[in-house]
């Protein structure tokens, strides 16, 4: 069967906005077929099994995350210092806020890796590559910090961004823009 990458593009995002909304559990591929709008069956066609998709939905969240070049061109032509390490943080917490959606189902997708063993060896992967390739460009970028740094960082922002998307209310009080600072600061030393 020819598949259309097209249709398989937009089946991956109504998994994505299905996990958001449903959680795991609501991850069927008929809620799929319906979120997407396609003929009953259409998802089964693209996806042999539950662990593929979950696979290619994290891809998919990954892609749909990642800064456009235009904008990584733009910010390094910028000094490279702690204020751009900042700006990058703040870009991060847009992209979290432009793509709510996204996030949530990698949350979703990180809950059902602690009881699907091939689920998790797939997100570890993924993961693991994600954080090498932002240590690589914190270091071929020159921007301040080391491996440690970027390490700091990231798992301050996941926190943040986690909280802020599933309970808001913690976060709502206090100054955005100097925790992040003050995360950067911290982080860089």
């Amino acid at each position: 069967m020819v598949r259309n990458e097209a249709r398989r593009t937009a089946l991956l995002d109504a998994a994505i906005d299905v996990l958001a909304e449903e959680g795991a559990r609501g991850l069927t591929y008929r809620a799929i077929d319906a979120k997407a709008e396609v003929p009953a069956g259409t998802a089964s066609n693209y996806f042999a099994n539950r662990d593929e998709l979950m696979a290619e939905v994290s891809t998919r969240v990954t892609e749909r995350l990642m800064p456009s070049d235009e904008s990584i061109a733009e910010s390094l032509a910028l000094p490279r210092d702690k204020a751009l390490s900042v700006k990058f943080m703040h870009d991060i917490i847009r992209r979290a806020d432009a793509n709510k959606a996204c996030y949530l189902a990698m949350m979703e997708l990180r809950l059902e890796a602690t009881r699907r063993p091939e689920l998790r060896t797939a997100l570890t992967k993924t993961f693991a590559a994600n954080l090498d390739f932002n240590i690589a460009f914190n270091e071929e970028s020159k921007l301040p910090g080391d491996r440690m740094t970027v390490l700091l960082m990231y798992f301050g922002m996941t926190g943040l961004i986690y909280e802020r998307l599933t309970l808001p209310g913690v976060v709502e009080p206090m100054d955005l823009d100097q925790l992040i600072e003050v995360l950067v600061d911290r982080a860089i030393g």
